[in-house]
């Protein structure tokens, strides 16, 4: 009898502790998910109909993933008891936690109708597009910066964008998306976050060069290379025709191991935006892994774009005129005028002077 009683007592104990674990299992899972934040930056606009209430739009927030459990939303809704659930539509984030989503709900809904049009405009750089940003959105330029080097951030993006790779996390690049925001003209909430414009900007360049992905793939260089040397051809190229041209001398430089002679890279390695001042002989010289016109960067491309390029550049970069130029110059109208020697280019250089056609910078 006295084995008995010790065996229901063993059982009894054994019962106890298991559902110990299983409850203690069951309340941090609750917490975990509770608490979960996905590493996903998207926001996610949602709709919530008359009649709905906290307690039944859990399908919601999960079909939209917002949310990683529909029960543990119930049970949270339970306990916390929110109040004030208006109809209309929602911004959120995937990012939020549970209590994040409810207190969003509870400031009432948005009106989506309230949006601002951005322009950014080609070949300007990260400096023009931070200051284009914060004069339009609530954005500082810190929470820019902050985010142009999250390495998670930074991550996302590589996994998501098939133009983006590890290159554009190198320490020594200036700003990390520089040349892959495409320029146009947006259209965005007033409540926009830095990742909604930067994920707007980067789906368009994304439509817009997809086409040439297998064309990319099969080139000799990285679609990083390819973009940097667009930079360089929107700044220094007029025309359509003489972009690719321009990209044809730049490539055979490359390959021949010549500097590419660039001064708008000078002008990026300096941070100068005013390319109407004349450079230094300091600056022109000065060893940065930006700066073409240096003879330490001789059959290289800078460590990164020096801005962001349109499509004609982009394509002129994808797919440059096949020819034996290594020199260009381009007179006061815009034309360019391509030789194959120095002394040809120094020719060249004197005609446009002695016509009246030299682009005289003051400075």
């Amino acid at each position: 009898m006295t084995r008995k009683v010790f065996s229901v007592k063993k059982f009894l104990i054994f019962i106890f502790v298991l559902c110990l674990i299983i409850g203690g299992l069951l309340v941090g899972t609750y917490f975990y998910l509770v608490n979960y934040r996905s590493n996903d930056s998207e926001t996610i606009t949602i709709n919530i109909g008359k009649g709905n209430s906290y307690g039944t739009i859990g399908n919601i927030l999960k079909d939209k993933g917002l949310i990683k459990s529909e029960l543990v939303y119930k049970i949270y809704v339970k306990l916390n008891k929110p109040e004030g659930l208006e109809a209309g539509d929602y911004v959120l984030k995937k990012s939020y936690n549970l209590d994040e989503i409810i207190d969003t709900l509870k400031k009432g809904s948005v009106n989506l109708a309230s949006t601002k049009k951005i322009t950014f405009v080609e070949g300007k750089n990260m400096r023009y597009i931070i200051s284009n940003i914060t004069s339009t959105f609530n954005i500082t330029e810190k929470e820019i910066l902050d985010k142009l080097s999250d390495s998670s951030y930074l991550d996302s993006l590589i996994s998501k964008y098939w133009f983006l790779t590890d290159d554009i996390k190198n320490k020594d690049i200036y700003y990390s998306l520089e040349g892959y925001l495409y320029p146009d003209t947006y259209e965005f909430y007033e409540t926009a976050t830095i990742e909604d414009i930067f994920k707007g900007m980067l789906d368009n360049m994304n439509n817009k060069i997809s086409k040439y992905k297998e064309e990319v793939e099969k080139s000799e260089y990285s679609i990083h290379q390819m973009i940097t040397l667009a930079s360089i051809i929107e700044l220094e190229a007029g025309t359509a025709s003489d972009r690719k041209g321009v990209a044809g001398v730049f490539y055979n430089r490359l390959k021949d191991n010549w500097s590419l002679g660039s001064d708008v890279t000078t002008y990026y390695a300096e941070k100068i935006d005013n390319y109407s001042r004349d450079l230094r002989m300091s600056e022109l010289n000065d060893c940065n892994k930006y700066n073409t016109r240096s003879s330490c960067m001789a059959g290289k491309l800078p460590i990164s774009p020096i801005c962001n390029p349109g499509l004609e550049s982009i394509v002129a970069a994808f797919e440059p005129t096949n020819h034996k130029y290594y020199y260009f110059v381009a007179d006061k109208n815009g034309k360019t005028y391509f030789t194959k020697t120095d002394s040809e280019h120094n020719r060249k250089c004197n005609e446009l002077k002695r016509d009246g056609l030299w682009i005289n910078y003051t400075s």
